[in-house]
């Protein structure tokens, strides 16, 4: 049985230990011997030499006492900032931070849930198959580390990823998103006395941004021009500006035909100026770069009539659905694993007013040790 007031042990000394991005090696090194305690074979990537990092990915293996389908558990190691020094509170059944940092239940709740998971089942001795539990890095800087992650190594085709809020949902689809950067370059010139000799950049930008498409495209899809930089006084013509932007989609076909034209606005705003490729001027580079793939798990997968059957064993009830973000879960679909995203309860996250309850956390934990007690009768079979 899930044992709340371990798992609130865990999570407070889980929130105490730093780890913003690409400076997990504390928290790996506790995770470590927890989970070679609780009698897993425990390893680390490359991933954050790869990443800039000090440390890589962790994976761990409970080889499990029955011959099944191994299930993958799997939440991230880092935070963002304010994440150093974190003095949690509870109070009431909630935690929180003393207000002048993040709390870090984004993702430590996930990572104390798992263990206590993992805990209860060796307690109660209850049989199960193997399990495969990742602890990433890096996520919090566009998924790095699983996107460095060798996923050869990987051994399981489906599991659970808990990074999202809603305990009584299971996250099938997620977006496709690609990140762009364009780099405008008109001419300078002195904008009082010779204007007619300058090519004003910002001009050409702003053009080309009034073509694009923006925020809503669909139900699906998404687009957004996020910053803008350029120009260095306004009495100089401006030579040079930067456009960074993003767009999302569910449906990878939408994700390229809006990545096309959102290129090919900025492409004809110079053309149509007389510009052209260097040297000529004035011209623009295009940077184009996937932020992640899209998740599209269905709705009779094994991975979901698990958990559904493991809520209504419970007495819950587990509806399924779509977000418009990203997660590790998005890299592990690409790479053939079926991983949906459950909630741990987490709210406010990224912000001094983060919180997570208890109750919600240990739910989320009761949820995973039934899908792994069900999946050891074979999925279905207990109702």
């Amino acid at each position: 049985m899930i044992q709340p007031q371990r798992l609130s042990d865990m999570f407070l000394q889980l929130v105490r230990i730093d780890s913003p991005s690409r400076e997990e090696q504390e928290i790996a090194a506790f995770l470590k011997t927890t989970l070679e305690d609780l009698g897993a074979e425990v390893s680390f990537d490359n991933a954050g030499e790869a990443a800039g990092g000090t440390v890589g990915n962790l994976i761990a293996w409970f080889p499990g006492t029955l011959d099944l389908e191994p299930v993958l558990l799997s939440a991230h190691m880092d935070t963002v900032e304010p994440g150093r020094g974190v003095k949690p509170v509870f109070e009431n059944g909630v935690f929180r931070s003393s207000g002048d940092t993040i709390l870090g239940s984004d993702d430590k709740s996930g990572i104390a849930i798992i263990l206590e998971v993992l805990h209860s089942l060796k307690e109660r001795m209850i049989p199960h198959g193997p399990i495969e539990v990742v602890f990433s890095i890096c996520e919090e800087i566009g998924l790095t580390g699983a996107k460095l992650m060798d996923k050869s190594r990987l051994k399981s085709r489906f599991g659970y990823v808990l990074d999202a809020w809603d305990i009584n949902k299971i996250v099938l689809r997620a977006p496709a998103a690609n990140r762009f950067r364009f780099v405008v370059h008109g001419k300078e010139a002195h904008a009082g006395a010779e204007p007619e000799n300058g090519i004003n950049a910002i001009v050409l930008a702003a053009k080309a941004l009034a073509a694009c498409p923006d925020g809503r495209i669909d139900h699906e899809t998404t687009c957004n021009i996020g910053k803008i930089e350029g120009g260095t006084a306004t009495n100089i013509v401006p030579s040079s500006v930067v456009v960074l932007g993003e767009a999302r989609s569910h449906d990878p076909a939408k994700l390229e035909k809006l990545t096309r034209q959102i290129t090919g606005a900025f492409q004809n705003a110079v053309a149509e100026a007389g510009g052209g490729e260097a040297p000529l001027l004035p011209r623009v580079e295009v940077h184009v770069e996937e932020d992640f793939p899209h998740t599209c798990i269905p709705e009779d997968a094994p991975v979901v009539l698990l958990a559904k059957q493991a809520a209504e064993n419970l007495g819950r009830t587990m509806k399924t659905g779509s977000v418009g973000g990203g997660s590790d879960a998005n890299i592990f679909f690409r790479h053939g694993i079926d991983a949906c995203v459950i909630g741990t309860g987490m709210r406010e996250v990224h912000t001094l007013r983060e919180h997570v309850f208890l109750s919600d956390m240990v739910d989320c934990a009761s949820l995973l040790e039934e899908v792994v007690r069900i999946h050891s009768l074979g999925a279905g079979e207990e109702k």
